[in-house]
């Protein structure tokens, strides 16, 4: 009856039917217990069902379950805004809240877009993007990202943007090393913008980590070369956060790794700690102001049905105040260590078939040595999953890409799982060439 997602129709698996969750931990409908290792994709940060998040949803639903965020407002949705607002710096004016990530960064597409029509730059309609982005599965999102199997299908649907070889500083696209590198990849974008000075409305970027394009990462001093281009040739900067905000990294948020200043971040994923959908993009002062206007023409009209709901505010704000606890980003940097010493071990065990690790935050990741193979089509990415799921561990490679992306909650005990659950499937699995 479901349509899945991600999950082809052909010879589909049998879902795992779950009827609980707590901690680090899902329950399936046979008692048996799972290690949600990648935070169900990503979002519940704090674990599953954690105690806070929960009692504010039920503390909201005696006061107010919904109400149009159009000519109404509520008091959970103005105090979100503002503890958006103080965490980022003070470098936002708005928030427009939406409902999930690819939302999030169509709104910044849009916003970057009408802005140079409005105050009479119209010629400025292109964007820049890089090779193996992802940015969420809407026809917006989907054109900033880069050729994939998320969007291959429907090149012909997508609006026109500028591509550019990804920054990965473990595959350097123009060969350099960490200790040499001077953001030579970034030159031919730089060149580009000097070649079309008034062309371009806005560079969309995931910050530190391609997250879904094989968990790529990249050093901070690009981004510090990106806005320094971006700025020098009137270009926007449009960051997304989905899933490297509210700690993932090691920061609240990556952007403020690198000490930039976006004009715009997309947030979802984390936000309500995994409880309840909920997104925002947040917009510069610069930004806004070119909206404030009495012609009727240059409004921003988008909207959705349930942006702003007061139950998924409550549990973000939650969420938010979990982050804020004492000792919260200590706790991701030890969690940093102990993933990476996890990660070392299996590296030395498997030097075959195991390269480049690499670890930030709270995101641990292996590449599967399996040759030809190499990719997010990946033939043996259903049996690594299957046999994963059979050792109690939820672990989904984005095809040869292993990575952990757990609870920052996780215990010890349960981060160990993980590691001999990998070590055994390595031990175990013909990963073929």
């Amino acid at each position: 009856m479901i349509w899945y997602p991600f999950t082809l129709q052909y010879e589909p698996d049998s879902p795992v039917k779950i009827v609980r969750g707590e901690k680090e931990f899902l329950y399936d409908e046979g008692g048996n217990s799972y290690i949600d290792a990648i935070s169900s994709w990503w979002a519940n940060i704090h674990g599953h069902n954690h105690p806070k998040i929960i009692q504010a949803i039920r503390d909201q639903l005696d006061r107010l379950d919904h109400v149009l965020l159009a000519g109404f407002t509520h008091e959970p949705a103005e105090t979100l805004a503002a503890q958006l607002m103080k965490i980022t710096d003070g470098l936002f004016h708005k928030v427009l809240y939406s409902d999930n990530g690819s939302s999030a960064v169509e709104i910044m597409i849009k916003l970057a877009y009408q802005y140079f029509r409005n105050i009479g730059q119209s010629e400025r309609t292109t964007f820049i993007k890089w090779n193996t982005s992802y940015h969420g599965d809407t026809i917006g999102a989907m054109s900033v990202g880069g050729d994939s199997v998320f969007n291959r299908v429907f090149s012909g649907l997508l609006f026109p943007t500028k591509e550019f070889p990804a920054p990965n500083c473990n595959f350097c696209p123009v060969g350099k090393l960490p200790d040499s590198c001077r953001t030579e990849c970034l030159r031919t974008i730089e060149e580009y913008l000097e070649a079309h000075p008034n062309e371009v409305a806005g560079i969309v970027i995931e910050p530190l980590i391609l997250g879904s394009g094989g968990m790529v990462f990249y050093q901070e001093e690009v981004l510090r070369s990106l806005e320094r281009t971006a700025k020098k040739y009137g270009a926007f900067l449009l960051v997304d956060e989905v899933f490297t905000g509210f700690g993932r990294t090691g920061s609240f948020f990556a952007y403020q790794r690198a000490g930039i200043r976006p004009d715009l971040i997309a947030v979802a994923k984390g936000l309500s700690g995994g409880s309840l959908p909920i997104a925002a993009t947040l917009v510069c002062e610069k930004i806004h102001s070119a909206f404030v206007n009495p012609d009727p023409e240059k409004g921003f009209y988008h909207g959705h049905t349930m942006t702003g709901n007061p139950l998924a505010c409550r549990a973000a704000l939650a969420s938010i105040e979990l982050l804020q606890e004492p000792g919260f980003l200590k706790r991701v940097q030890e969690l940093e260590k102990k993933i990476n010493v996890g990660l070392e071990s299996l590296e030395r065990e498997f030097p075959h078939r195991i390269r480049n690790r690499r670890v930030l935050g709270a995101v641990g990741v292996l590449e599967l040595e399996v040759g030809s193979q190499a990719g997010y089509t990946y033939p043996g990415n259903k049996i690594l999953k299957k046999k994963f799921l059979e050792k109690g561990v939820l672990l989904r490679p984005l095809g040869n890409v292993l990575y952990l992306a757990p609870p920052y909650s996780i215990s010890d005990s349960s981060l160990e799982k993980v590691f001999n659950a990998i070590r055994q499937t390595l031990s175990e699995t013909d990963l073929g060439k």
